[in-house]
């Protein structure tokens, strides 16, 4: 079975297929976050029914609670959460950098404090890639650092240099038969760090590259030229995947560049907090002036949510604190980034040369042209 399949290019921006043990997986794709073995607020069928091929899991939180040997001994994180199609599962470095209360960074790995009650753990390479061969997911991250920013060049370059040596510990681990391996590009915004990072992880023939360590603090504009300059290095037999990113805007100009993979806790967030992705923009929809509002929530939207309910209702739910409100926001928005990868898929595969480029320039106008907030 060929891993990924690049089908038609369309410019930089490509589409393909990602064939995986649980199912194939079209790309572009956007991958909603289930950090606990839970997209919040969806049930597994729902996600199925928005069209959600892929979902992640986080590896820090699933390895402090239940507990990997648990979701092991059930048999994997499939069975675990009953999601039949394709799982990706992170690293656990970003969260350890980010969540536990202290940490010491070593050759070894991270020695860290959890967040929940302040116990002290070790997660090395090894000890990544031991909780993840037994969550059994698809597609596994491999042990990456993830250095404090702002940073020097020189720092970067020793955690880039680090990143590289944990790589080679997570390549060197004995996963499942059926388990997929990327290694992440770390670097920061400098070009040359990049590259020498990603010629050292060729060299070790991850099924898939991941560039990590973007949309930490750096302005846009200054993600975006790197992309530009960047992506086109990145092999182009192999899945191309940007961590944590970002925007419905952040992840349509990343399919310009030819980037393959994407997922983002925005969608899901936000919609917690009431704004609502519509083809015109973000909507805040607790606003004072959606009181009597009986429009959908997005009235060009095929979504069930925007087919049985108005902003009027919605505004209600939020503003009385029902649990539905977050719910039918959430289905909403992930139908929205899933339906926009989808469009932006046809219109790669499309015989129209201009077709990709043509969906992007309208999708981008009508998104940045109207404020509904």
């Amino acid at each position: 079975m060929t891993f990924f399949k690049l089908l038609k290019t369309k410019g930089k921006a490509r589409a393909g297929l990602i064939s995986t043990f649980h199912g194939d997986i079209p790309t572009p794709i956007f991958m909603p976050v289930g950090t606990r073995a839970s997209v919040k607020t969806m049930w597994q069928s729902q996600l199925s029914e928005i069209g959600a091929k892929i979902i992640l899991g986080n590896t820090y939180h699933l390895y402090l609670r239940p507990g990997h040997e648990l979701i092991g001994r059930i048999g994997d994180l499939h069975t675990f959460m009953s999601w039949k199609g394709p799982i990706l599962t992170d690293s656990g470095g970003y969260q350890v950098f980010s969540l536990s209360k202290l940490n010491k960074v070593s050759e070894e790995g991270v020695r860290f404090q959890s967040h929940l009650d302040g116990s002290t753990h070790m997660l090395s390479p090894e000890k990544s890639m031991e909780i993840q061969r037994a969550l059994g997911s698809d597609i596994v991250m491999a042990f990456d650092e993830c250095p404090e920013l702002p940073a020097t060049y020189g720092r970067l370059k020793e955690s880039m240099e680090l990143t590289v040596r944990w790589a080679k510990r997570s390549r060197d681990f004995e996963l499942r038969p059926y388990q997929n391996l990327f290694g992440i590009i770390q670097g920061g915004l400098h070009l040359d760090l990049r590259s020498q990072c990603l010629e050292q992880l060729r060299e070790m023939n991850f099924e898939g590259f991941a560039l990590g360590g973007l949309s930490v603090g750096e302005k846009n504009q200054e993600m975006l030229e790197f992309l530009d300059q960047f992506v086109c290095q990145m092999p182009r037999e192999r899945p191309r995947y940007l961590m944590g990113v970002g925007t419905p805007i952040d992840v349509l100009q990343g399919i310009r560049l030819g980037l393959d993979m994407f997922d983002c806790v925005l969608p899901t967030r936000n919609a917690r907090n009431g704004q609502l992705l519509t083809q015109h923009g973000p909507l805040n929809i607790k606003k004072e002036r959606f009181k009597e509002d009986l429009l959908p929530p997005d009235p060009d939207c095929e979504c069930k949510v925007c087919k049985t309910y108005s902003r009027a209702y919605l505004r209600h739910l939020f503003m009385v604190g029902e649990f539905l409100a977050g719910s039918l926001a959430t289905y909403h928005n992930l139908y929205f980034y899933l339906n926009m990868v989808q469009k932006a898929r046809e219109a790669i595969l499309s015989e129209k040369e201009e077709a990709f480029d043509e969906y992007f320039d309208k999708f981008y106008n009508l998104y940045t042209s109207k404020n509904l907030d």
